[in-house]
């Protein structure tokens, strides 16, 4: 498994279709304090600046990532690009032990028979987040999801115990 270096954030990568680029706002929102607090950073391809080759820069990230997360839904499966360039890619990566993927689902779709399927999937009991009474609850579930598999890499715990303990004495210094 690849570790943070130094123990900084975990680097997460976010698939989604545009088709569901509301919903992946939300889940942003939601991961407002794990980045805070420096336990992740996430990237999407809405971050590609002008005149950058996007297909690159969405190949470097994805090879960066220690975190793939594929936003599952009609669209994301119906995607090309989603489904055969991102997915697999980083399932590939999952299978050799660099990176883990978290299949997060925000729309009913039939994704069980997917590649995916064989993957513990988000929120708890893989119920699609637009079907929870209360959205906010789900995205808390994968939220509280996502920072357990986060500290469990090896170099993140360390990182941050690190982190804290220098934080610690630079505050009792006079």
């Amino acid at each position: 498994m690849t570790t943070p270096s130094a123990g900084g954030p975990v680097r997460v990568f976010v698939s989604y279709s545009h088709q569901d680029e509301r919903l992946m706002k939300r889940l942003s929102t939601h991961l407002a304090g794990l980045k805070k607090q420096g336990v992740i950073e996430t990237w999407y391809d809405r971050r590609i600046v002008a005149s950058d080759d996007w297909s690159e820069e969405i190949d470097e990230r994805l090879a960066d990532a220690q975190i793939v997360l594929c936003l599952v839904s009609p669209d994301f499966l119906a995607s090309e690009y989603c489904y055969e360039r991102e997915m697999h890619t980083a399932l590939e990566g999952h299978d050799r032990g660099t990176k883990r993927v978290v299949p997060v689902i925000i729309r009913p779709t039939d994704w069980e028979r997917s590649p995916l399927g064989r993957l513990q999937a988000v929120p708890r009991d893989a119920r699609p987040v637009t079907t929870w009474p209360n959205r906010d609850q789900a995205w808390i579930d994968v939220a509280k999801s996502l920072r357990q598999l986060a500290e469990s890499l090896p170099a993140s715990k360390a990182g941050r115990r690190s982190a804290t303990k220098a934080t610690a004495r630079a505050s009792k210094r006079p």
